[in-house]
């Protein structure tokens, strides 16, 4: 068994995904969740998979006291991947304390308690809004950070500063940034996927529910953009080669002790796609309609961001491998057998 990480909002989307990849490498998983937008039958999930069940903490990152208590009752972490944040554009924009409030005080409550716990490093779920409204496309890590587009993405950039400011002031951790693009699909399995609480706030659970009749239709949020189809163009990354990227960034940061202190990744696929041509995506992988009109363009979007993976690919030695078809297939698999429960 390798070294003990802990996963903060490992029973999300992402975080599920990621606690799977880490377990198949040989870690042991502590998962810290409030099920605030999860539910606890994901850790079923992750032992049908894997064979082990993490163990799992029902906890807030924002209570100092509650962390406090899990590491005394777990003690020998090594790294922590953080995931426990809020992370839809259009919500923060109507919500933005509880943006505040749930992504930076959950990050200075475990930075603050890394080195009294002998933590070594921790990656940071961070996005690609950073780059806000990039100047050209692909984009990579020297692109300028640029006034954030939401709460959302400005959570993101304060998040960076704190983190650079803090390893600057001399503490003794790591960090690895791993800006991500769009996240999609689910485990091949079917066993793991995104499953939002009430109404979906991103694009493809809302593109399967409706898909399988859950919703009437989805709204594609403008066609007058300046895109070939007029729809936003986003890079869409398959969940699971993302997750294999934070086993990669932990291994990196635990094992190479001549890194720099502070890295920044970005990972997606290279590849542009318009929500129209995701939308066609799946109707041609899976041969279901998607039923869609076009709308009122949404507050915060940004209206085209695809990334340039190459120091990911290069330095890391990772690179997005799914095809798009395949990722569509996955999240289909995965609406059909939430839906029949």
């Amino acid at each position: 068994m390798k070294e003990k990480i802990l996963v903060t909002g490992g029973t999300g989307y992402i975080g599920s995904h990621t606690t799977v990849e880490l377990q198949k490498a040989g870690y042991e998983v502590v998962i810290i969740d409030n099920l605030s937008n999860s539910n606890e039958a994901v850790l079923d999930g992750i032992e049908a998979i894997t064979g082990v069940r993490p163990v799992f903490v029902k906890g807030d990152c924002t209570d100092l006291e509650t962390l406090k208590k899990l590491f005394k009752e777990n003690p020998g972490i090594k790294g922590i991947i953080n995931f426990a944040a809020s992370k839809a554009v259009g919500e923060s924009v109507q919500k933005p304390l509880l943006y505040y409030r749930n992504n930076l005080n959950t990050l200075i409550n475990l930075l603050e308690l890394m080195p009294e716990n002998g933590v070594e490093g921790i990656v940071f779920s961070s996005s690609c809004t950073v780059y806000g409204e990039p100047d050209q496309n692909p984009i990579d890590e020297t692109a300028p950070i640029k006034p954030a587009t939401s709460p959302y993405g400005n959570t993101k950039q304060i998040s960076e500063e704190i983190i650079e400011d803090y390893v600057k002031s001399g503490a003794p951790i790591k960090s690895i940034l791993l800006r991500y693009f769009n996240p999609i699909g689910a485990h091949p399995s079917a066993l793991i996927g995104e499953l939002p609480l009430g109404v979906p706030q991103n694009l493809v659970p809302y593109l399967t529910q409706t898909a399988a009749g859950i919703r009437k239709e989805l709204t594609v949020f403008g066609d007058d953009y300046n895109t070939p189809d007029g729809s936003c163009i986003r890079d869409y990354i398959d969940v699971v080669d993302l997750a294999k990227a934070h086993v990669i960034a932990m291994k990196r940061m635990l094992e190479n002790k001549d890194t720099a202190a502070v890295e920044v990744f970005n990972l997606g696929t290279g590849n542009g796609l318009s929500v129209l041509q995701l939308i066609n995506a799946f109707e041609e992988a899976t041969g279901v309609p998607v039923p869609h009109k076009i709308g009122e363009r949404r507050a915060g979007d940004i209206e085209k961001i695809w990334a340039d993976p190459k120091k990911a690919n290069e330095v890391l030695g990772w690179k997005a491998e799914a095809d798009i078809k395949d990722t569509m297939r996955n999240a289909w698999a995965w609406q059909c057998k939430v839906t029949e429960k």
